[in-house]
């Protein structure tokens, strides 16, 4: 597994892909909240916060973390390396864990620098401090664990073909409705007496909760098993075409 974590940390950086991921997540939060003027604006906003940024990235992440999984295994079917790595002495679990854990990684790199901008928040406020600390990290640890989902779901949707724009689409899509679906679907006529268990269902729910400073564990519980049911997932994909191979 670490063998394949390696392997794809390396691409990740030996290639333009790690660093262009990276300054595109940090150059769009950037000009939202430094340099276009209006509400998102810290300077105009009045208020010593990183609202904008925990509010943006789950947006940002929809996009930019299908575009670093969509080509992990949809790139090796079409090129043939992944019976390559089959020949190899790792499982399936190992291949899509190491997989898995190097996108978790360039999203953690991702994050990092935005500990300046708490930084400057931090000390840019009327009175410097006076920021909400707990919030401020739930929302961190929320945003991380998220985009962990995204990964995995990435890392699915790239299974599922050898094309790395589908996979890129239906992984925006799963991401999509992970994230919004279903606070829409909970709206729906109907569906009243169980709004708040299809609200549930959903990240945002779990994501909010966290973002308000709780550090609830069924939250981080619920974030490392919807992310453990996607790689699970992955791993029939690829053992049913094993199968459909051998016989």
């Amino acid at each position: 597994m670490f063998a394949i974590f390696r392997k794809e940390i390396s691409g990740f950086f030996s290639s333009l892909t790690g660093y262009i991921v990276i300054i595109v997540f940090l150059l769009i939060n950037s000009l939202f909240m430094w340099v276009f003027p209006g509400e998102w604006n810290v300077f105009d906003s009045g208020y010593a916060g990183l609202d904008t940024l925990f509010f943006l990235s789950p947006w940002v992440f929809l996009f930019l973390v299908p575009a670093v999984t969509m080509r992990m295994i949809a790139e090796e079917k079409r090129l043939g390396t992944l019976e390559l790595i089959y020949s190899k002495p790792v499982t399936e679990r190992e291949i899509i864990w190491g997989k898995y854990l190097a996108s978790v990684a360039l999203v953690l790199l991702s994050l990092l620098p935005c500990l300046i901008w708490y930084l400057s928040v931090y000390l840019l406020g009327e009175t410097p401090g006076n920021l909400d600390k707990g919030g401020t990290w739930g929302a961190f640890i929320g945003l991380f664990f998220l985009a962990a989902v995204y990964a995995s779901a990435g890392i699915f949707a790239s299974s599922l073909t050898d094309n790395q724009v589908i996979a890129f689409i239906i992984a925006v899509v799963i991401c999509f409705i992970l994230f919004m679906g279903f606070d829409s679907i909970a709206y729906l006529p109907g569906l009243k007496r169980i709004d708040e268990f299809v609200t549930n269902l959903g990240i945002n729910e779990h994501y909010k909760s966290m973002s308000r400073g709780v550090i609830d564990i069924r939250d981080i519980v619920y974030f490392i098993a919807l992310s453990a049911i996607f790689n699970e997932a992955t791993r029939i994909v690829l053992l049913s075409r094993k199968w459909k191979k051998k016989s």
